[in-house]
C-alpha cells in the first residue's frame, strides 16, 4: 500500500495491485439488464448509436439508483427503460431492485436529470428517436409523465440525442436543451457501403444536419425558443452537450459536439440569445483544422488551474480532442502534447468524464468505447463493433496521460460496444464508480476498488439541487452537473481526492454569483448543503 501511495504521487503508473482497481459488479447486485438495438440487417443507423444510462437518487435515501435506457425495436417501439432501486441504505448492503417507471413506448436513446420544478427532488427527460418523454419525481417513489404540459419537448418524428438542463438565463429555474442528430426516418433510410463493398451503417454525411432545441422553463413548464435565441442559426449532428461557464463571466454557455462536423461553443448574451464561437475560441476543429467525429464530451479542470478544460471523443483514427482552456475561453487543442492522441487513436468513443479515480487530487478520464462501423479485423463477426474502454491516468504537473486500462482488472479487459456512461459513488465510499450502457449488451457497474485515500464531497439539496453551482477545495475546482458523458446523467456532487492531505475550507460559488464558505467541513464525508435558490416551486 506505501509503494502504491509512492508510485502514485511520483507520477509513475503503479503496477496492478493483487485486487482489481475496478470490479464489474452488474450481476450479483442485481443489476440485470441488456440492451436490444433490434438490429435486423436493414443498417437503421439509430441501432447503432443508442443508449444511455443514469445515477440519480431519485428516492432520496442517500444512496445512488441506476436507469439503464432501452431501444428495442424500431419498427415496433415497446416500453423497456429499467429503474433500478439501490437498497444499501438502509439495508447496509449494495444491491438493486428493478422499480416500475411507466410512460409511453418509444426508441430509447439517452437520459438527462435536473429539478425542473424546483421542489428539490430530481427530475428526468428520456431521448428517443421519435418522442422525447418529461417525467416529474413525484417525491413517493415513483415518477410521473407531464409531457403534456410541455408538449414542444417531446419533439415528435425527430431523433433526439443527449439533453441537459442548465439556467441560462439565471432565473432561478432550469432550462433545457436536447441535441437532434439528423434528419432521418425509417422510409428515408439510404444504403451505405464499407470500403469492400459490404453494406455498412452509414456516417451522418449521408443526411441533413439539424439544430439543438432550447427550451425555456416557464416556472415548471417548457416552451421552446430556439429561434429566439439562435440556436437555429447554426447546424449540426449534435451528440455530446455541456453546460459550463467557457468564458468565465459567469453565465452558463453550451459546448457541442458534432459528429463529422465542426463542434458549436454557444456564448451566453446575457439577454436570453446565444452567439455561436467555436471557432473563434478554438474548439471547433483539431488541431489538424478538420472536423472530427464529436461524441461524447466531458467539462472539468483537468490541470487544476481553476477553469473547465473539454475533452471531446471521436472515431477510431481520429484521436480524442482535449482542449485546454488557457483563461476567459481562449482554447487550445493540447492532445498530442498531452499523450490524449495517442491513447485514444484506435478507438471510437461515446461516454465518458474527467473522475479521480484514485482520489490522487488530479481528474484523471475514462472512455466507454465501441465502433459504429465495421473494424477490419473483426470482418465476419456477429457484431464486428467491439472495442476495450479506457482509463487514462492524469500524472499532473504537465505529465502525458497514461493508458493504465490494462493494469486496472478483468473489467477493463472486456471488448463490447459500449455507448452510455454515468459516473457517482454508489457505495458511498468516498470513491467514483461507473454504470455502463452497452449497445446490443449487458450493462456493466464498476465499483471502484482502488486503495482508499482521503476525499470529500459536496453535495446540494433544496431547490434547483445546486445545478450549476463551482465548488472549489485545496486549489481543486468542480461543478455541480449531471450533463456531459453520451445520452447519459451522472450523479449531482462534486467530488475531491485529497491524497493524503485534510480537506480545507469548501468555497461555493452559486449561480446567481453570491459565495459561500464552509469552514469546518471535515475530511472523508459528505458534506450537505442548503440551495440559495429562492423559487418556490410551482403548485401541482
Amino acid at each position: 500500500m506505501a509503494l502504491l501511495a509512492l508510485l502514485l504521487s511520483c507520477g509513475t503508473p503503479p503496477k496492478p495491485a493483487a485486487q482489481p482497481w475496478f470490479t464489474d459488479i452488474a450481476g450479483e447486485s442485481g443489476l440485470g439488464f441488456r440492451h436490444i438495438s433490434g438490429a435486423e440487417g436493414k443498417y437503421y443507423m439509430p441501432e447503432i448509436i443508442g443508449a444511455g444510462c443514469a445515477l440519480l437518487d431519485y428516492d432520496q435515501d442517500g444512496d445512488l439508483d441506476a436507469l439503464l435506457i432501452q431501444s428495442g425495436s424500431l419498427e415496433k417501439p415497446a416500453a423497456g427503460h429499467r429503474l433500478f432501486r439501490n437498497e444499501s441504505i438502509p439495508s447496509g448492503k449494495l444491491a438493486f431492485t428493478p422499480v416500475t417507471l411507466g410512460g409511453p413506448p418509444g426508441y430509447g436513446m439517452g437520459a438527462a436529470t435536473g429539478d425542473f420544478d424546483n421542489d428539490g427532488r430530481i427530475d428526468l427527460l428520456i431521448t428517443h428517436f421519435g418522442s422525447n418523454v418529461l417525467y416529474r419525481n413525484e417525491g413517493n417513489g415513483t415518477f410521473r409523465d407531464v409531457t403534456a404540459q410541455s408538449p414542444q419537448v417531446a419533439l415528435p418524428g425527430r431523433w433526439s440525442t443527449s439533453a441537459a438542463f442548465f439556467d441560462y438565463d439565471r432565473d432561478g429555474w432550469q432550462d433545457l436543451v436536447i441535441l437532434n442528430y439528423i434528419d432521418f426516418s425509417l422510409t428515408g433510410n439510404k444504403k451505405c457501403y464499407a470500403p469492400t463493398g459490404e453494406i455498412d451503417y452509414c456516417t451522418p454525411v449521408a443526411y441533413r444536419a439539424v439544430p439543438a432545441h432550447l427550451f425555456h422553463n416557464e416556472k415548471g413548464r417548457f416552451v421552446e425558443v430556439t429561434n429566439a435565441a439562435g440556436l437555429d442559426r447554426a447546424l449540426g449532428p449534435g451528440l455530446g452537450v455541456a453546460a459550463l461557464d467557457a468564458n468565465e463571466d459567469g453565465w452558463p454557455d453550451l459546448f457541442v459536439a458534432n459528429d463529422t462536423a465542426a463542434n458549436h461553443l454557444w456564448i451566453n448574451q446575457k439577454n436570453g440569445t446565444f452567439i455561436e464561437s467555436a471557432l473563434a475560441m478554438g474548439v471547433a476543429y483539431g488541431e489538424e483544422g478538420l472536423a472530427k467525429a464529436g461524441m461524447g464530451v466531458a467539462a472539468g479542470d483537468y490541470d487544476n488551474d481553476g477553469d473547465d478544460d473539454l475533452l471531446v471523443l471521436n472515431l477510431m483514427r481520429e484521436g480524442a480532442s482535449l482542449f485546454e482552456n488557457g483563461g476567459k475561453g481562449n482554447y487550445a487543442d493540447v492532445s498530442l502534447r498531452t499523450g490524449m492522441h495517442t491513447a485514444t487513436y484506435l478507438y471510437t468513443g461515446f461516454g465518458t468524464e474527467w473522475l479521480d479515480y484514485d482520489n490522487d487530487g488530479f481528474l484523471d478520464a475514462f472512455l466507454a468505447n465501441g465502433a459504429v462501423t465495421i473494424r477490419e479485423e473483426q470482418r465476419g463477426q456477429p457484431y464486428p463493433f467491439l472495442e476495450k474502454n479506457l482509463l487514462l491516468r492524469n500524472p499532473g504537473r504537465g505529465g502525458k496521460f497514461a493508458d493504465i486500462s490494462d493494469l486496472a482488472g478483468p473489467a477493463l479487459a472486456l471488448r463490447e460496444v459500449s455507448r452510455g456512461a454515468a459516473f457517482g459513488d454508489i457505495d458511498n465510499d468516498g470513491d467514483v464508480d461507473i454504470l455502463i450502457a452497452n449497445n446490443n449488451g449487458p450493462a456493466r457497474l464498476l465499483r471502484n476498488d482502488t486503495p482508499k485515500r482521503n476525499w470529500i464531497a459536496v453535495e446540494i439539496e433544496g431547490p434547483g439541487l445546486g445545478i450549476g453551482a463551482v465548488v472549489r477545495v485545496n486549489g481543486q475546482r468542480r461543478r455541480i452537473h449531471s450533463d456531459s458523458s453520451y445520452a447519459s446523467a451522472s450523479a449531482l456532487a462534486a467530488q475531491f481526492g485529497l491524497g493524503n492531505a485534510e480537506a480545507g475550507p469548501v468555497t461555493i460559488e452559486w449561480p446567481d454569483g453570491s459565495k459561500q464558505e464552509i469552514r469546518d467541513a471535515k475530511t472523508n464525508t459528505r458534506v450537505k448543503v442548503r440551495s440559495r435558490a429562492g423559487n418556490s416551486p410551482p403548485s401541482r
